[in-house]
């Protein structure tokens, strides 16, 4: 009997030990540095959409803003890209193509099934400047663009510097801009791609309503004066139509161009005759019209294509 005891207590203070041993380490591991034994780290998912950056300008004299789409292989990989330059309409803003046009949704589906090269998309602010220069010269967006902005987006992000991986798109006012900046600058844009721009003829523009015109047009191209009196010089040397007559023809034919306007929006007046403006000069380009109005239905059904259009650019 007297062994059966003894050999419950030594048990139990075997037990006990055990469990006083366990105990103890666990302390131990508690209380260390964690120094002593690596850590495994999960990283962060990187953000591939940037919205509402901001750039510095001192040509404008005021802070930019910009969003950024970015591939989705850009945060894996050490390549540069392509740039595609995303302009918007008026009334609009940087974060209108994402918000409204599914900018990047569409970007992303046409990557992964191999329809588009990744690349990266740009959307700037640019408030109701219609991307000129005013006939005061007091806003320069024109200028910002072409000497702070693209420099800012070339040293920033991963893009391919040379003007055949740099293209520019827009929609309505962004469509004027973005043939305006390729017209002026074909030195750095392989690819024009215009949605529904706003582009007029002279007589058109003489003709916009005094109110409208006072209100959109009179700050960045004459000032509020009416009929032939706005074709200012500012109008001529930004005007779409004009700069197609008149451009040189080796400036014209470095440019992919590419044009799309519904048959049911106002503009398709103005579109068609860019198109036969260019035609006449024997200049290659796309012409499309579909059925449609001047809505972001519209444009979202319409950027599939132009992105399409774009990236065989981007190619060889």
């Amino acid at each position: 009997m007297m062994y059966v005891r003894n050999s419950l207590v030594c048990s139990l203070l075997f037990l006990w030990a055990i469990t006083a041993s366990a105990q103890s380490r666990r302390r131990a591991q508690l209380t260390a540095s964690q120094t002593n034994s690596p850590v495994p780290v999960v990283a962060a998912p990187q953000a591939r959409l940037l919205e509402s950056m901001a750039m510095n300008s001192s040509l404008m004299n005021q802070a930019v803003k910009f969003s950024i789409y970015l591939p989705p292989d850009y945060y894996i990989s050490n390549r540069r890209y392509p740039v595609l330059y995303l302009l918007h309409g008026l009334g609009d803003n940087e974060t209108s193509w994402v918000q409204f046009g599914e900018a990047d949704r569409i970007a992303d589906e046409g990557i992964r099934v191999g329809e588009l090269p990744p690349m990266i998309i740009v959307m700037p602010n640019a408030g109701v400047s219609w991307y000129v220069n005013d006939y005061q010269n007091k806003i320069r967006y024109e200028d910002m663009f072409v000497q702070e902005l693209i420099p800012h987006i070339d040293s920033s992000f991963r893009t391919r510097t040379q003007r055949e991986f740099r293209a520019v798109s827009g929609l309505s006012m962004g469509g004027f801009g973005s043939l305006m900046l390729a017209m002026h600058h074909p030195e750095l844009f392989i690819t024009c791609a215009a949605l529904s721009a706003a582009v007029r003829t002279d007589d058109a523009f003489a003709s916009i309503p005094d109110e409208r015109y006072n209100t959109v047009y009179a700050p960045i191209f004459s000032g509020p004066v009416k009929g032939q009196e706005r074709l200012t010089v500012a109008w001529k040397r930004n005007s779409p139509i004009t700069l197609a007559k008149s451009a040189p023809e080796t400036d014209l034919t470095k440019v992919h161009w590419y044009l799309d306007c519904g048959d049911d929006d106002a503009l398709t007046a103005g579109n068609s005759m860019l198109h036969l403006a260019l035609l006449d000069r024997k200049i290659p380009h796309e012409y499309r019209v579909r059925d449609g109005a001047h809505t972001w239905t519209y444009w979202r059904t319409g950027l599939p294509d132009a992105l399409k259009f774009i990236a065989l650019s981007f190619h060889r």
